[in-house]
């Protein structure tokens, strides 16, 4: 006998109690339980992103290698962005056998250095149009390091690279075209810091660093879509908890006491792959995690000002040497 549909509003709150947990629904419990609730959103079809091109940065490992087969899968002409031509090649490789036939292009870039990724965007110019944008690309050093350009690197990577790169790309963006920022479920415990972006105060974590990198990409959403205008819808999408070389390397002691119930690369880049496709797409300028909008505060003592939301996106155009 087939058990009674649950109803919506009851599936509702079994999503956000597993949100709020954290440990529930972070972890692959969230997408075991929520696939099986009748309002888990319908899967894109098979050929969703065929003649469509999508960019992933990043896409050599982890999530961004379980994205970039993700829209392969989906029918997309994959655009991979990756700073070790050799690595970035053999992965090439990897992937056209597992996609026969699929169209696979390489552009090396670092996104820490704003000059090489303006050399890459010209690059990139070249084989638009795009219709979607995955930067996943990131990194947790150990100690507080700059780029090139003398700036913080978690900022550099998360935050100047993709606004850059994307704002140099907006003329080859195709209508509707999709940027997706990958962030983190561990910005939630940041704070927006406008006042010190270059983490030149107080004695640095790696994990904070990253956390607030990934904490600026949210806040700084509504700007990004503001910026880029009518055409181009912009999301950030937070993975829960994967196991993925990055935690393996940067989080020994996290993935150990948590490896049980960690995701693996596919689960955690589901809802990136799936935002890249479905129709009609969610609201732009949102939080998604498990193919669901979700708060981007849970305590009100992370919520920014106006002014210090705008003062954050002023370091930024700043630094990346974009108009006003």
């Amino acid at each position: 006998m087939a058990l009674p549909r649950l109803p919506d509003a009851a599936a509702d709150g079994i999503d956000t109690l597993l949100d709020r947990s954290v440990a529930l629904g972070f972890s692959r419990i969230g997408p075991a339980v929520r696939r099986h609730l009748p309002t888990w959103p319908a899967d894109p079809p098979p050929d969703a992103l065929r003649g469509q091109t999508v960019v992933v940065t990043g896409a050599t490992s982890g999530l961004g290698l379980a994205t970039a087969h993700g829209v392969l899968a989906l029918g997309a002409r994959l655009v991979l962005v990756a700073r070790n031509e050799e690595k970035a090649a053999g992965v090439r490789t990897d992937l056209a056998a597992a996609h026969p036939g699929a169209g696979i292009e390489m552009v090396l870039a670092d996104l820490a250095d704003l000059d090489d990724v303006r050399r890459a965007a010209t690059e990139l110019a070249g084989l638009g149009p795009i219709h979607a944008i995955v930067h996943n690309a990131g990194l947790m050093p150990p100690e507080r390091s700059e780029s090139p350009q003398g700036h913080e690197l978690t900022m550099a990577v998360h935050v100047l690279g993709p606004v850059l790169m994307t704002d140099l790309l907006r003329p080859v963006l195709a209508d509707g075209a999709r940027i997706i920022m990958v962030t983190s479920g561990g910005m939630y415990a940041q704070k927006l810091r406008a006042d010190d972006p270059e983490y030149l105060t107080g004695d640095y974590s790696p994990t904070t660093a990253y956390a607030r990198s990934k904490r600026a990409q949210v806040e700084l959403l509504p700007l990004m879509d503001e910026r880029w205008g009518d055409g181009v819808l912009v999301w950030a999408t937070h993975p829960g908890w994967a196991d993925t070389p990055g935690v393996e390397e940067s989080l020994p002691t996290f993935r150990r006491l948590t490896r049980p119930v960690l995701r693996d690369a596919d689960g955690g880049a589901e809802t990136t792959v799936w935002l890249a496709a479905v129709q009609p797409p969610p609201p732009t300028g949102t939080l998604l995690h498990d193919r669901r909008a979700r708060p981007t505060h849970f305590r009100a003592g992370t919520r920014p000002s106006a002014a210090e939301v705008a003062r954050m996106w002023s370091w930024v155009t700043t630094s990346a040497g974009l108009e006003s």
